[in-house]
């Protein structure tokens, strides 16, 4: 893995998950991981009860746009995280490819949301405690 790995998180609309996903890591890696998002078929806009459950927890995500996957952007990452995209996602040898189950928070309520954002800060830590290296190791 590079010093700066670069993460791609990937779902149809991307407007709930990768969305989520992309915020949450970027505020727990900081500088330390290059975040993208994309999906398949790319909404208008942002779920909005996805934007207020990553608000409750004092991340704002409400400027991020819906992007089209392109293959560029899979192939400049170095881990890609899909969810719930099936088969449209590009494959590239030599990249970490890992799918995770999640539910899709469209048409879900406030209180729905909050269980899925919560789970995906737990496999966000613990992605980042595999890709990023530890502050003040040395190789």
């Amino acid at each position: 893995m590079p010093d700066k790995p670069t993460v791609l998180f990937v779902c149809v609309h991307n407007a709930g998950r990768s969305q989520m996903a992309a915020g949450w890591l970027r505020e727990l890696a900081g500088d330390r991981v290059e975040v993208l998002s994309a999906g398949s078929e790319p909404a208008d806009q942002l779920n909005p009860i996805a934007v207020a459950a990553m608000s409750e927890v004092g991340i704002d995500i409400a400027d991020a746009e819906p992007k089209i996957l392109t293959v560029d952007a899979v192939r400049e990452s170095d881990v890609v995280i899909t969810m719930g995209c099936g088969d449209t996602c590009p494959i590239f040898p030599g990249k970490r490819y890992e799918d995770w189950e999640l539910t899709d928070p469209a048409g879900k309520s406030l209180d729905d949301v909050r269980p899925i954002r919560d789970e995906i800060r737990g496999r966000i830590e613990a992605l980042i405690a595999e890709i990023v290296p530890a502050q003040g190791a040395t190789a």
